[in-house]
């Protein structure tokens, strides 16, 4: 099969609808196709062909799902690349992945620079060839190429959280089954707005595409996230539901203006790729309506493993149940299952898993081994199969031989009516081995100093828990989805 296809059969499915909005500018479902296959045309004319890698480096913008479409039609394999990315990285990829056209804009070619293949330029300028004279008068029929299932559709590079990106590849199969999965569980109506903010050259922006194209729903597309751009949105567009990351819902909730739109339409919002702190759960949603629901995935499962159900229980604190097809199991490190209740890794098996790191057999091997795909992530199951993450493994902190959770500690430091953000990380300790370190983001206002912090800690936490130092901090390091950085954490700790 052919991912495309799935574009193709919504056309078919629904006719021609509205199912794009992006700066004041509304596209149907038949003129995005009809945009794709002048693109596919064009990039045909530029030489990429079946297995050839595309990669795509812009901000959000209907263009990104023009070119994934084109790519695809072509037989071709996805490179998304986020733009915030130094050119260090992007020239890592390009080269790694074999790249044979970029699409990208005259703002993002410091990051490309002497790189000797194609470039089309999203909105023109020199230095390539323009999207628009490009596909000019090109015809507005593909015929999309057939791929067998487990023929790469996507690689997509990890953020790098130690050494360099490795690229996460995809097939059309593995892609296909967890958008099927995924809309399954939409219980919303498919002609209200849906609000699409996370960055599009996430997995997050591969299942948009192709969920959507199942459900025939409709999304207002924002460049990047800002909290008054996503309030006014909702407002205007009585949008209903959302998909964010943590960051992004604590951003939203200590908006000064937030007052000023009214959210009631809201459905679900839905949160996932870093842990959600529960304390903000309840606020959130007395301030904004709707249901803010955790799930969890990770791009080495095209991305959904687990999610809440709109209308079924919610667990606050754990990232909801399997999706249909995927199987979770707590294992030891003999890889042995482990019991309900008992903290192991989390292991993921199902067509959702990835082929494997592309180009990287060793790594491959160590992550899928017997069958399971090993997330690197510490969680447990309950007897309900309500899935718990309680760390990253590399983010575990041993402090005089007792094991202590970061998000546990976090937890407590939402609590505190002073803290906006908090991060936890371990540092060497020459006599406990591993001491706790706190970076705290205080509230507009907040007054509070470190020794407060500390006694409210030790209030709701064992001693070994607590931090033995806070550092104030006016933001925490991110990721391009906004994901908070441990690793620059335990840089800046020394």
């Amino acid at each position: 099969m052919n991912l495309a296809r799935l574009g193709e059969d919504n056309v078919r499915t629904y006719g021609e609808y509205v199912s794009l909005a992006f700066d004041g500018r509304e596209w149907t479902n038949v003129e995005q196709q009809r945009a794709a296959n002048r693109l596919a045309h064009a990039l045909r004319g530029l030489g990429l062909g079946p297995g050839d890698r595309a990669v795509v480096l812009l901000p959000n913008c209907p263009e990104v799902l023009q070119a994934y479409a084109a790519v695809l039609k072509l037989g071709g394999v996805i490179v998304p690349v986020v733009f915030l990315l130094g050119p260090e990285e992007v020239r890592h990829i390009l080269a790694h992945s074999e790249a044979k056209v970029v699409i990208t804009a005259s703002q993002f070619l410091d990051r490309i620079e002497g790189w000797p293949e194609p470039v089309v330029l999203v909105g023109g300028g020199d230095g390539g060839h323009g999207w628009d004279d490009l596909v000019a008068g090109r015809p507005d029929d593909f015929a999309a190429v057939e791929r067998a299932d487990a023929d790469l559709a996507v690689i997509l590079y990890t953020a790098g959280t130690t050494g360099r990106p490795k690229g996460v590849a995809l097939s059309h199969a593995n892609l296909a089954c967890n958008a099927r999965a995924a809309a399954s569980l939409y219980e919303l109506d498919r002609t209200a707005w849906a609000l699409m903010v996370l960055p599009l050259s996430h997995s997050y922006g591969l299942t948009v595409m192709n969920a959507g194209n199942i459900l025939g729903t409709k999304g207002v597309l924002l460049r990047w996230f800002n909290p008054d751009g996503v309030l006014e949105t909702i407002h205007r567009y009585r949008v209903q539901s959302m998909a964010g990351v943590p960051t992004m819902f604590v951003y939203l909730l200590n908006s000064p203006d937030s007052e000023r739109f009214d959210t009631s339409s809201m459905r679900q919002w839905g949160s996932g790729a870093a842990p959600l702190p529960v304390e903000i759960v309840e606020p959130f949603e007395k301030k904004f309506g709707g249901r803010l629901l955790e799930g969890y995935g990770l791009t080495e499962a095209s991305p959904v493993v687990s999610a809440h159900r709109l209308s079924g229980v919610r667990k606050v604190g754990s990232v909801g149940q399997p999706i249909p097809g995927v199987d979770v199991a707590i294992l030891d490190d003999a890889d042995r299952p482990l019991p309900p209740g008992e903290v192991g890794e989390v292991c993921v098996r199902g067509p959702n898993v990835m082929q494997g790191y592309y180009r990287l057999p060793e790594e491959t091997a160590r992550t899928l081994r017997n069958g399971w795909l090993h997330t690197g992530d510490m969680g447990r199951l309950d007897t309900d199969g309500f899935l718990y993450i309680v760390e990253r493994k590399k983010d575990l902190i041993i402090r005089g031989g007792f094991n202590v959770y970061p998000r546990e500690v976090e937890e407590v430091l939402y609590a505190h009516p002073a803290v906006a953000e908090a991060a936890v990380v371990g540092t060497p300790d020459p006599l406990m081995g591993e001491e706790v370190l706190a970076f705290v983001v205080l509230r507009p206002g907040g007054g509070a100093d470190a020794g407060a912090i500390v006694a409210f800690c030790h209030d709701r936490l064992a001693k070994y828990k607590c931090p033995k130092q806070v550092r104030f901090v006016d933001a925490l390091p991110k990721s391009p989805i906004g994901k908070i950085l441990r690793k620059e954490l335990r840089r800046l700790a020394g």
